[in-house]
Parts: C-alpha cells; structure tokens; sequence
C-alpha cells in the first residue's frame, strides 16, 4: 500500500503568500502605475510590515520579476489557446491578434514586459527564458512562411509592439489599431516575400 505524500504546509502557506503579494502588487501597478509600487504600502495592503516582505521577495526588483514571469506564462497559455488552421498566413495573423489583444487588455502589464519603464529592472534569465518561449513560437510560424532572417523578425516584432502601444495610448478599451491587424501582417508578408527566393515563396 503505498504511503500518502506528506504535505508540506508551511512550504504552501508561503506559495500561498507570495501569490497574495503579487496579487496586491497587480492591483497597485494597474491602477496607479509600474512606479507607483512602494514596499511599504504594499505590505499594508496584505497586513504585514515592511520588512516582512523580505521573507518572500528580496527586492522591489524580485516582485517586478516574478510578475512579469506571470504576465509571460500567461501569454504562453494564450498563444498555446489559439486554434491553428494548418494554412500559415492565416495562422500568423492569429498570432498578432493573440499578441496585440494580450497587450492592449493590461496595459500595466504590457510596460512591464515590453517596455523599460523601471530603472534598472531587467528580468531574470529564469524569467527571461519564459518570455523567449513566446518569441521562439512565434519565430516558427514565421519560419512556416519561409521568413527566417534577423531583419524580417525584428520588424514584424516592432509591427506588432507598435499596434499595441498606438490601442494603448490612443484609444484604451476600443479596437482602431486592433483590427489594423490582419491588413498589417499582409502588408509585412508581400514585403518580405519580394526578398525571398522563389524556392521559398509561398506559392499561395
């Protein structure tokens, strides 16, 4: 008969913990900014003092980090979420769509992983490693199109970054740059096809 597993309570009251500092550090940030989040106001919001904090998170930067490893496994589930059809244009324009409505429905979460708007804070390799997934599945849908090279990535990147800021700054909670987006990814894909080899040119 096989022994149940010991539970490890003092392990889970912790996780338990740190999930509801980071829950409160979400609820400061998207209603007052990235640089509104003070250690010592957050500890009153989750009743502790200050410097008991430090028991979950050595630093303001470590809280940065491990929301944007959430904000990065989360767009991972969505992209994972998003039905493919097998046709490669038509999936990558899925992909955009996923990518800008992730951006444009936190805009909190989006400065903190897309742009620098924290001095000094990059995340963790750890952390990094999360949000390079998302990239590295995106590179292949591109890759199904026969666009491998550093230039053509780097620009649809920018294509799709700057959508979600233009819906973030201009019109928050609309859709005017959000549904630019199929005619903007078919605008990319004619341009980089005219550089490609006819060998690799979808011949659609």
């Amino acid at each position: 008969m096989l022994e149940k597993p010991i539970r490890d309570r003092k392990a889970e009251r912790h996780a338990a913990t740190r999930a509801e500092i980071l829950d409160a550090a979400w609820e400061v940030v998207r209603s007052e900014g990235l640089a509104a989040l003070s250690l010592r106001d957050l500890a009153g919001k989750v009743g502790m003092q200050a410097p008991s904090l430090y028991s979950y998170f050595d630093s303001k930067h470590a809280i940065y980090d491990a929301m944007f490893a959430q904000g990065a496994r989360a767009y991972l589930e969505q992209v994972r979420a998003t039905p493919l059809t097998g046709d490669p244009l038509t999936d990558l324009r899925a992909a955009v769509r996923c990518f800008v409505r992730f951006c444009s429905e936190d805009p909190a979460r989006y400065q903190l992983m897309f742009q620098r708007t924290i001095p000094g804070f990059e995340p963790s390799p750890e952390t990094f490693a999360i949000a390079i997934e998302g990239l590295e599945l995106l590179e292949r849908r591109l890759a199904e199109l026969g666009v491998t090279d550093a230039r053509s990535i780097d620009l649809f990147t920018a294509l799709g970054t700057g959508i979600a800021a233009q819906q973030i700054s201009n019109d928050p909670g609309g859709d005017r740059w959000t549904r630019l987006v199929d005619d903007a990814v078919d605008m990319f894909f004619e341009h980089v096809t005219k550089h490609l080899p006819l060998t690799r040119r979808d011949p659609t």
